[in-house]
Order: C-alpha cells, then structure tokens, then sequence
C-alpha cells in the first residue's frame, strides 16, 4: 500500500493542545472489528469493555526532559533535543541551528552545563558531548524542558505545566522522549477497578525514540523502516502473557508501543520470554499479529507510522471510517486527545 492511502484532513482546533482536567474524562470511541461497529464512549466506562481473564499490557516508560535551550558562541540561541545516549554524557541529538553549529564549538547552558559539538551527521543531527561537574541527569531535571511533540505550541515558561501531565501515572523507568500516550487516561482509581474485575495488568518497558515523531519519507510502505528502540520484558509479565495465550484470553495492550513490543518479542511459536534489547519490528500492511488482541490507543498525524499500525490491526477501511467518524463528531486528536478502544 502507499502512504497516501492513510491520509486524512483534520481541523486544526481538533489538535488538542492541552490535557484535561480529569485523565479519565477522555472520550473513546470503541472500534467492534468483527461488526464494524463505531461506538461512541468515555474513558471512564473503559473496565466495563473488559473480561474477566484478560490481561491488559502497559508501557511503563518514563519521559524525561529531553530539550535544551542555550547559546552558541556567538551569543545565538541554540536548541538542543536528546536522542540517543551512545555513551556517558555523549549523545545523538537534533539540533537547532544546525547549520551554524560547527565542529569543535560548544554550546552554553543554565548551571554551567556545556556542550561540544563532536560530529554533525546529516538531517539536523548532532553529536554533543556534554560537559559538567554535577550529576548530568540532575541538571537536565532542572533545566530540561518536557519534549512535548511540536504540534503542541507552548510558550517557553509555560512548559512546567507538562511535567507531570504528560506522563502515565505508572510511569516508573527513565528513557523516553515522548510519553506513551495511550496510557495517558489511566488513574490509580480506573487501574484499581480493573485489578477488582479479576482482570490481570502487566507491565513492559519500551523507551519511545525520535521514531514516534518521525515522518514516513517514503511513498511504498514495503520500503518504510522505523527506527529501533530499546524495551525490557521482564519474567513475571512474560508468565502472565504466556498464561493468557495458553487460556486463549485476551492480550490488550495500551499504545502502539507496547504493540511494537509485545509483536517484536513474541517466538514464532507464539510464546513470550524474559528478554531485553531493540525492537527492530515496522508493522507496515499484510503483517499478521501474534500478540495482541485488543488495543487502547490515541489518534494518530495522517500518513504516520503509528496510523499504519492501527489500521493493520483494525482493518484499513475500518479505520479510516473510525477517524472520519472521530473528526465530524468533533473528537480532540493526537497526545492530549481523546482515544480508540479496538476490540
């Protein structure tokens, strides 16, 4: 299939731009594949969609400040935006002007933190290494900015505000640079009402990379790769997941990630092992799912990576119903909107 066939025109006021009050008052439209059945919902009536013996997957990834503002130099400002780790202090990252970032300079941050520019790699990337007499990843918690997706406009000091909001309230393992946002709708209170529908909650761990935000640059989906990224499934959850296969009850996973997780690390015997390292899987159309049953998710950027998930799960023309449905009926979009229940 070709990229343009999942496109989509969506009004800019559709792009929420901000989270509710209350997690759980999302709307959530249930997608009944077997009858192609749209229901209209809320996040809160999420448990009564549930079974007994069902065994619900969350990313337990935790973002963590990923952007730097500093200066050049020069005395220009200078925006630097956390990748990849490759080695103690010395990241990949994208930077912002590239162009006038040279080789051998450095950039200037709060709290005397530095960076020099060891290596430019094409298409905005940069490698730094940063510089500084603290502990680097308790200055970044003091300096960094939440990297929140760039069709969110924020101004500068307005950033605090997403600290905790955009963040799962089972985060528990730094990695991420953008939040798992399926998860985003959950409190203690809906996973309490869960575990008390004798409804098992496993956890695994996917660190969600710059591949979230990256655009597909190629028009046959045959040819599109998306960027690896680390996860961790620990021994209980790979118990738990295997129990559920053997009983034939329904695996539901939170978020295009821990899909991208759970496929990736599922034997083609259909079984699931304690186990860490990259998930190298693009699920791109004609791929056959082995793990999951269900899936909790957000509403994706049209022609994106994730939106070819979801739609190689739900069935193509059924998706691009459930989203055309979702815009007239004034649904919010993207990481702070509402949600699909996919059963």
């Amino acid at each position: 299939m070709l990229i343009s066939e999942f496109d989509y025109d969506l009004p800019e006021e559709l792009i929420a731009q901000n989270p509710l009050e209350k997690r759980e008052n999302s709307r959530m439209l249930l997608v009944n594949r077997a009858e192609e059945i749209l229901l209209d919902e809320h996040f809160y009536n999420f448990p009564k969609f549930l079974k007994t013996g069902d065994v619900i997957v969350l990313n337990n990834t935790k973002v963590f400040p990923a952007r730097l503002r500093g200066t050049s130099e020069t005395g220009a400002n200078a925006e630097v935006f956390l990748v990849r780790e490759i080695e103690n202090q010395i990241w990949e990252t994208r930077a912002r002007p590239a162009r006038r970032l040279k080789t051998g300079k450095k950039i200037f941050f709060d709290e005397d933190l530095t960076a020099e520019v060891l290596e430019k790699t094409g298409a905005g990337r940069v490698i730094v290494q940063f510089q500084t007499n603290e502990d680097f990843n308790e200055i970044l918690d003091r300096i960094g900015q939440t990297p929140l997706p760039p069709y969110i406009k924020r101004e500068r000091a307005n950033f605090e505000k997403d600290r905790e909001r955009y963040q799962t309230v089972f985060a528990k393992h730094r990695g991420a640079i953008a939040a798992p946002t399926a998860g985003l709708h959950f409190t203690p209170k809906i996973l309490e009402e869960i575990k008390n529908l004798g409804i098992s909650i496993a956890e695994i761990t996917l660190h969600v990379g710059y591949g979230t935000f990256e655009p597909v640059r190629v028009s046959d989906l045959s040819e599109h790769r998306v960027m690896p990224e680390r996860f961790e499934i620990s021994k209980e959850t790979a118990q738990t997941l295997n129990e559920a296969k053997a009983e034939n009850k329904r695996i539901i996973a939170v978020g295009t990630t821990t899909t991208r997780a759970l496929e990736a690390s599922i034997s083609e015997k259909g079984k699931f092992a304690a186990q860490s390292g990259l998930a190298d899987l693009t699920i791109t159309p004609n791929y056959k799912f082995k793990a999951i049953n269900g899936l909790l998710t957000n509403f994706h950027l049209p022609q994106s990576s994730l939106l070819v998930l979801v739609s190689t799960f739900a069935g193509h023309n059924l998706t691009m119903k459930a989203y055309k449905h979702a815009v007239e009926a004034s649904f919010r979009f993207y990481s702070y909107g509402d949600c699909m229940l996919i059963l």
